[in-house]
């Protein structure tokens, strides 16, 4: 018997999350009020960060958290081409100049082999970057204490790209803790691991960078007499100190995000034994599978396989048989460099080969809280049918 249409991620909202939001409904603020301080200071408790920036989306966290590191024209950005446009796009939003490093097939994430390659040919050619955008694609962490070795080789800044990756770890300790980089943005998009509706922060250590990314959330405004070029005229007063924008979380977002962290323990518990299902199902077969390296333990919000050399002709093909079986398989990601917006920058396809071989074999699988055993073993039965 055929499913009713299993998506390959989606929220999961309790009676909890609904009373939260209704009590802010209710309350005298749904926006600028105490909510969303205490959502940042939860996700950066649990993270083990010093600050949090709430923001209304993870796309805006990244457009501030380049700003607040000072990138603007003429400045160099590297990320990865396996990712959502965001994480390129936030480069160019400043004026800077954005490339790539390809990936590593085994994990999908920022190849170190690549970065270094790139990092000493870019010495050579006095065009090294300013910052590094590594991407923790599937909620699986890039090597970044070698990234963060790189970087005080090379003397970049990084921001980790950890939308995926919010309750994942890295050498046991909560990815977002910001050791080896200097901002880290979460999403909370509804297919994440927890949801905001919208919404996304960006955690750091550094109070000078939490001062800015403030600010550039919200207009460039400040009431901190601290900051104001002269005595302040009341208490009504404010200045404009920088050019910022209207990139604040509301009220009830907040609260819908401050009921999910509560369980976002429970929600990666339950997602990493619904990859190790998938895991035990397609050892024996002819799938390659993103896995978690060693020291790193995924918030799997994503669960990609690979299809062997010899379908990678059949992707599309399969891709459709799985939809038409009522299962969305998806693909995450197209490489960014072959977008037509990109390839009009100078990019070309041939440009990133691990990425473009990605391209041609990722199917992402429905993964999220909730999925059911038999609707997974109806998914894995169908898949292996492809194969």
């Amino acid at each position: 018997m055929i499913p009713t249409f299993i998506p390959y991620g989606k929220q999961n909202i309790s009676q909890a999350d609904i009373d939260a939001v209704v009590d802010v409904l209710k309350s005298d603020f749904l926006t600028q009020g105490p909510q969303v301080p205490k959502f940042e200071q939860a996700v950066a408790n649990y993270c083990k960060a010093e600050y949090g920036i709430a923001t209304c989306n993870a796309t805006a966290a990244l457009h501030i958290a380049c700003l607040a590191l000072d990138v603007g024209i003429n400045d160099i950005v590297w990320t990865s081409p396996i990712s959502f446009v965001a994480s390129a796009n936030c480069a160019l939003y400043c004026g800077a100049k954005i490339d790539f490093v390809d990936i590593n097939l085994n994990s999908g994430n920022m190849s170190i082999k690549k970065l270094k390659e790139k990092l000493e040919l870019a010495k050579k050619n006095n065009s090294l970057p300013k910052v590094v955008i590594p991407v923790h694609l599937a909620g699986l962490s890039c090597e970044m204490r070698e990234i963060n070795q790189l970087a005080k080789q090379y003397n970049f800044r990084v921001i980790e790209d950890a939308s995926h990756a919010v309750g994942g770890k890295y050498q046991n300790q909560p990815i977002g803790n910001c050791q080896y980089s200097d901002i880290t943005i979460f999403s909370f998009h509804p297919v994440k691991i927890i949801t905001t509706a919208e919404g996304g922060i960006a955690l750091t250590n550094d109070s000078k960078l939490a001062q800015q990314l403030e600010l550039l959330r919200s207009h460039g405004i400040t009431s901190n007499q601290e900051l104001m070029t002269e005595k302040s005229h009341g208490p009504w007063y404010y200045q404009q100190i920088a050019l910022g924008f209207n990139y604040r979380m509301t009220e009830l977002q907040a609260a819908l995000g401050l009921s999910q962290v509560k369980r976002l323990n429970e929600f990666v518990k339950q997602r990493n034994q619904i990859a190790a299902v998938y895991d035990e199902a397609f050892v024996d077969s002819s799938l390659s599978i993103l896995k978690p390296a060693v020291n790193s333990y995924s918030s799997y919000h994503l669960y990609i396989i690979l299809l062997p050399l010899e379908k990678k002709n059949q992707h599309k093909e399969i891709i459709e048989a799985l939809r038409n079986d009522n299962i969305c398989a998806h693909l995450h990601y197209i490489p960014i460099h072959t977008q037509p917006y990109y390839q009009a920058l100078g990019f070309n396809n041939g440009d990133f080969e691990n990425a473009e071989k990605y391209y041609s074999r990722a199917i992402s699988l429905p993964l999220y809280y909730g999925l059911s055993n038999k609707n997974q073993q109806y998914i894995i039965k169908k898949v292996k049918e492809k194969l």
